[in-house]
């Protein structure tokens, strides 16, 4: 049964998981829609009969929750949604809303070339790191975001002849920019700490993670040596390049696994394992279980 598409995107692509691409119902503003949550909620199960549908996303997704509760899955990790609660989900994540609930707040959804070129916007927008969930109250941080958001979605809502494109661009910079004034989760890596270094390496292995596991080979492609991409990699993660690049492998290999039917041997040569012995092994190493009882203990519903 094919994935529910959520207003603000198309399917494109042939990939196992559904993957879609930035395409508003109405598109004011290229690149840029701001919408209900609940809203959106609305509209998916009129047009699809749910809204629950596991997919990845090509644009990103911020939400701001102001009423009501919810959970949101974001590759196997499960955030409660209430009041307060800060939610951002970057391209190529895997999704769903597991429990849509009565959770309503401002849902944006933007390409990573909208907002206005700044070095913290691109460094923002263009991070590798996980979802930014944050849980804020009705602190000061909330109160700025909401007041950010509030003027977000006045200029949107204007006749469209008198939308401003550059004042949105200029508004969710600054909206990114006060998320990155929040204080991190407890423990978490920090990717700027890797500096360019670290996002030019990143952007490689999200090219390449299918086809070399070999830390000598990001190096030999970016002009480094693998002890310049070792220290950038503990720097932003604690981890060594080896254990990034496997991981990014793996963090594949559990998603295939439980959001898509393709035999596990099909899915370990998509990953660049040709012997279904070796992804078994290259799997239970980095997950504690093997790929058949990973699979039986994450299968969701598509």
């Amino acid at each position: 049964m094919p994935a529910a598409i959520p207003d603000g995107a198309a399917l494109i692509g042939d990939g196992p998981i559904v993957r879609l691409g930035f395409n508003p119902p109405r598109e004011r503003v290229p690149g840029f829609e701001i919408v209900d949550l609940a809203t959106l909620h609305q509209r998916r199960r009129g047009r699809h009969g749910r809204a629950d549908r596991v997919h990845r996303v090509d644009f990103h997704t911020f939400t701001l929750v102001t009423e009501g509760s919810g959970e949101h899955a974001v590759d196997f990790v499960s955030f409660p949604l209430r009041p307060g609660t800060l939610l951002w989900v970057r391209p190529g994540q895997v999704q769903s809303f597991v429990r849509p609930g009565t959770a309503d707040g401002i849902h944006l959804l933007f390409t990573p070339a909208f907002p206005a070129r700044t070095d913290g916007a691109d460094r923002l927008t263009h991070a590798w790191h996980g979802p930014a969930y944050r849980h804020l109250g009705t602190g000061p941080a909330y109160r700025t975001l909401s007041t950010l958001l509030g003027q977000l979605r006045e200029e949107y809502g204007r006749p469209e002849p008198e939308v401003s494109v550059e004042i949105l661009r200029l508004l969710l910079t600054t909206v990114l920019l006060q998320i990155e004034r929040l204080p991190g989760a407890e423990g978490g890596a920090d990717p700027r700490a890797g500096g360019e270094t670290y996002a030019r390496f990143r952007a490689e292995l999200e090219r390449s993670y299918a086809t070399t596991r070999r830390a000598a080979d990001y190096a030999q492609r970016l002009g480094y040596t693998v002890k310049t991409l070792t220290r950038a990699c503990a720097a932003a993660t604690g981890q060594p390049v080896k254990h990034v690049i496997d991981g990014r492998v793996a963090l594949e290999a559990r998603r295939l696994l439980a959001h898509t039917d393709e035999p596990v041997a099909a899915i370990g040569r998509r990953l660049g394992f040709p012997e279904p012995t070796n992804f078994g092994k290259f799997f239970t190493r980095h997950a504690g279980v093997t790929p058949g009882d990973f699979r039986r203990s994450h299968r969701t519903r598509r």
